[in-house]
């Protein structure tokens, strides 16, 4: 079963009551057909219909760091990704993000940002996908180009997200850990494109275009749908 450690570190979730704030702040409008810089967002992988989910266990091999899985339920808070610009090029709040675009998915409980490198993952043996940093800035391992067909990423595409600094996927395929998060999928990145590394964007607060951009931890202006 999985190789992972159960370290638990008990911390305030400011960004808990960011997202209760939001929901109680609802504007009125057109639904947004795309998804735009500064969202919170829940990600599911299309062929293994699981949520991109992370918390605070980190892996027992390979890098250590915080762990990444894929989870079945739809109402968990800990599957919640903020999508933000890189730390060279900025994402203003509202902008729709483009077919090509790179990005940083930060978990919005634990700001962390969605990270891989070369380590083997523990169950599969692909490349090791992580949850990196400290309130939302890591390295450049924590860089993600959105792959689509279009000019945006809209809502109801199926994408994938390629690691800009190893060029593999990410991706499920299907393993499962063991206690002490059991059932959950391992999440992984891979080199070939397959129906294992297609995601859609789901549950969220999506950002509406502002007249004036500010920086990405600001959530107001919402558009929220559960």
């Amino acid at each position: 079963m999985g190789n992972l450690n159960w370290v638990l570190h008990p911390r305030l979730l400011p960004t808990l009551f960011l997202l209760l704030s939001c929901i109680l702040s609802l504007s009125l409008g057109t639904e947004l057909s795309f998804v735009t810089c500064g969202s919170v967002v829940k990600l599911m992988n299309i062929r293994h219909n699981v949520r991109l989910h992370s918390h605070d266990v980190r892996y027992g091999s390979g890098s250590g760091q915080q762990s990444v899985t894929g989870v079945s339920s739809v109402e968990d808070s800990n599957s919640y990704w903020s999508v933000r610009g890189t730390s060279g090029a900025l994402c203003h709040r509202g902008t729709p993000v483009k077919c090509g675009q790179t990005i940083r998915l930060t978990h919005v409980n634990t700001g962390r940002n969605l990270h891989s490198h070369y380590f083997a993952s523990p169950l599969s043996s692909n490349q090791e996908v992580s949850a990196f940093g400290e309130e939302g800035e890591g390295d450049h391992l924590d860089e993600w180009t959105v792959q689509c067909g279009g000019s945006v990423w809209k809502r109801e595409e199926a994408v994938s997200f390629r690691h800009k600094a190893t060029e593999a996927l990410l991706s499920v395929t299907g393993e499962q850990y063991g206690r002490p998060i059991h059932g959950q999928s391992e999440v992984h990145a891979m080199s070939n494109p397959s129906q294992h590394s297609l995601w859609k964007a789901m549950e969220g607060i999506f950002m509406k275009p502002s007249e004036s951009p500010a920086g990405n931890r600001d959530y107001s202006h919402t558009h929220t749908e559960f």
